[in-house]
């Protein structure tokens, strides 16, 4: 039996391993191989690998953690998850049962691209969600913003601190007047109408079709679509989750156990919060930590 089952091997699952494996803990990690930043061509932000490719970040780890003997990295999926603290046992989709007495759950979420031609196609080059990961290269440039509640009000304001150019795209949401208002003495121009397509121009151009006005064109285009867990393991334990504004992520306490014991979690998939590089892995150390030190004697 292992110690400690980890089930999603990007930044947050791997950070746990590592600090499982130095504590000479036994531990099983579970991937896919399918990090949600697999789309983007570099990772901005994280101190030591600033500018790196993700993938290559995470290859790098990989190799890393093949000099602790107690790290299994194994690529499967997890397809269930049954038992109580002490005595977990996860299946995986290759028939493999796996015991352990934690398990950490870091399998992330998945973005959930619109309807809109063009949209998933330029996710994560002309289509961009974070200004603290890609903001920077695209500083003092024409940004476009996909409106997708009060919350991208913030954004608005955020944005200031990269561009003084702003467009922001309606896109068939009832914006009220106080908020019509608050753009206008901003000098940021609102356009009505629902996006119905993104064509994209030069390196990092895009270019949004309008159904009730001519085309606009921006530098780059920030949008907020809903995610959901990449998988539905939380369902069928019946962890609890709190509500953000673009999906749901489970709730954890102080120490990253979930409102089931003996499991934890980590990463976008538990951050209601600003997801990024950093904090998955940040978390994923602390998950890793926490479950270790539950079953010192």
């Amino acid at each position: 039996m292992d110690d400690v089952i980890i089930i999603g091997g990007s930044f947050a699952g791997l950070a746990a391993a590592l600090q499982l494996g130095r504590a000479r803990r036994k531990v099983s990690v579970l991937d896919t191989g399918l990090p949600r930043n697999r789309f983007a061509s570099h990772s901005h932000g994280l101190l030591g690998h600033d500018h790196k490719p993700p993938l290559d970040i995470l290859a790098e780890a990989r190799q890393q953690l093949a000099r602790y003997p107690t790290v299994r990295l194994v690529n499967a999926r997890a397809d269930s998850i049954s038992g109580t603290i002490d005595n977990f046992s996860v299946l995986t989709g290759g028939g493999e049962s796996v015991g352990a007495r934690r398990v950490i759950l870091s399998y992330g979420v998945v973005d959930q691209m619109p309807d809109v031609l063009g949209f998933a196609e330029n996710w994560g080059t002309s289509v961009i969600s974070c200004p603290y990961c890609d903001g920077f290269e695209v500083a003092d440039q024409h940004w476009g913003l996909v409106w997708s509640g009060p919350q991208s009000m913030n954004q608005v304001r955020l944005f200031h601190d990269w561009t003084d150019r702003l467009t922001v795209f309606g896109n068939g949401h009832d914006i009220t007047p106080d908020i019509r208002a608050d753009l206008a003495g901003r000098q940021v121009p609102l356009v009505d109408g629902r996006i119905t397509g993104i064509g994209r121009h030069g390196s990092h151009g895009a270019t949004i079709k309008l159904d009730t006005s001519p085309d606009v064109a921006v530098d780059i285009l920030f949008a907020h679509p809903r995610n959901k867990p990449s998988a539905s393991l939380h369902d069928a334990l019946s962890l609890a989750t709190v509500n953000t504004p673009t999906g749901i992520a489970l709730r954890t306490d102080e120490r990253r156990e979930t409102s089931v014991p003996g499991i934890y979690a980590a990463g976008d998939l538990a951050n209601p919060g600003i997801p990024s590089v950093t904090t998955a892995i940040w978390q994923g150390a602390m998950s890793g930590i926490f479950a270790q030190q539950s079953m010192l004697i």
